[in-house]
């Protein structure tokens, strides 16, 4: 199978993957509706609601799982490290830290109800600061690999910091805070929406400029530099790519597992090949099709039970992800 054959299989992939996943949930669309909607008939039900509500989820789901596969892409080849993800440089854990002291915080301060306006900015403040802080360190280390290990740490110590707030916390505000670490793909308005396209199309733009150098570097920094690749100018704008990249993916959607690493691997085995220009749009139809197969088992078809998002992309990438290392 060609390049353009393969491409054209994963858009189809990605059609089907987007029937399904309005299709499905715990109220099962009649065939009869479809029929009616590609008639352009004027008629009005309460299927209707319904399709608007799983339109933003899926919407969601194509934006988190494409920026989260390109996120976990070019953190790969930053650190030539086929295990790290988007969330590496401690940015999830920053973005927890941020809800975690709006919501723990605020219920042992008395504070009691909180919108999903006010969870959403705690979530995207404590990633920007995160990310603040690891562009202040890379100016100082200037080394891709001190970089991972300092992300690491900044990891540890925003989830000490959560732990103690839950130990003093009340019951109802921990559960909301477990909650939203599920991650949740149905809870934002179509306006957010619209503000995170403009971020992942903007993500995708810019690593389409950095096709070339992304291939160089994986020849090893002297080659890129030989090639006139400026090494650090080069990281320092894709590390803020993809940090404002996953950090606004999270502050949406809460943290979700295992897309931005596993993606990238299953693209390269797919493509057959590590050139970006491949791997790019490949990573992104990828993570679409993924996230939303996974928020389609989510919704547990027939059911009214909904299992958590980052759940059920952990059952299928953690056993993935152990592959990889067993094989490599």
């Amino acid at each position: 199978m060609n390049t353009t054959r393969k491409f054209i299989f994963l858009f189809l992939l990605l059609l089907i993957a987007l029937v399904l996943n309005l299709s499905l949930g715990s109220v099962i669309l009649p065939a009869s509706w479809w029929v009616d909607k590609f008639s352009f008939s004027t008629t009005h039900s309460s299927y209707d609601a319904i399709m608007l509500y799983r339109l933003s989820k899926a919407a969601m789901a194509v934006l988190a799982g494409s920026g989260l596969a390109l996120s976990g892409l070019i953190m790969q080849n930053i650190f030539r490290n086929p295990i790290v993800g988007p969330y590496v440089l401690g940015l999830s854990s920053g973005a927890g830290l941020g809800v975690g002291i709006l919501i723990l915080g605020g219920s042992v301060l008395g504070i009691g109800h909180l919108s999903q306006i006010s969870i959403t900015l705690a979530s995207a403040t404590g990633s920007a600061l995160t990310l603040l802080l690891i562009i202040a360190l890379y100016y100082k280390l200037k080394n891709p690999v001190s970089l991972l290990v300092a992300g690491l740490m900044i990891g540890i110590f925003a989830s000490a910091l959560i732990s103690i707030l839950s130990y003093f916390t009340q019951a109802t505000a921990l559960q909301k805070y477990v909650f939203w670490s599920m991650g949740n793909l149905g809870s934002q308005h179509f306006k957010s929406i619209f503000l995170l396209w403009g971020v992942v199309l903007l993500g995708i733009v810019i690593s389409i400029y950095f096709i070339k150098d992304l291939n160089a570097l994986l020849l090893g920094e002297n080659y890129a530099a030989s090639m006139g690749v400026n090494i650090h100018q080069t990281h320092l704008i894709l590390i803020i790519m993809t940090g404002i990249l996953a950090g606004t993916v999270t502050a949406f959607a809460g943290p979700i597992a295992f897309v931005g690493l596993a993606v990238p691997h299953l693209t390269r085995i797919y493509f057959k090949t590590h050139l970006h220009q491949y791997l790019i749009p490949g990573s992104i139809l990828t993570g679409a099709i993924i996230l939303l197969l996974c928020d389609t088992i989510a919704q547990v078809p027939g059911s009214i039970i909904s299992l958590p998002i980052n759940s059920v992309t952990a059952i299928f990438g953690a056993p993935l992800v152990i592959y990889f290392i067993y094989k490599k």
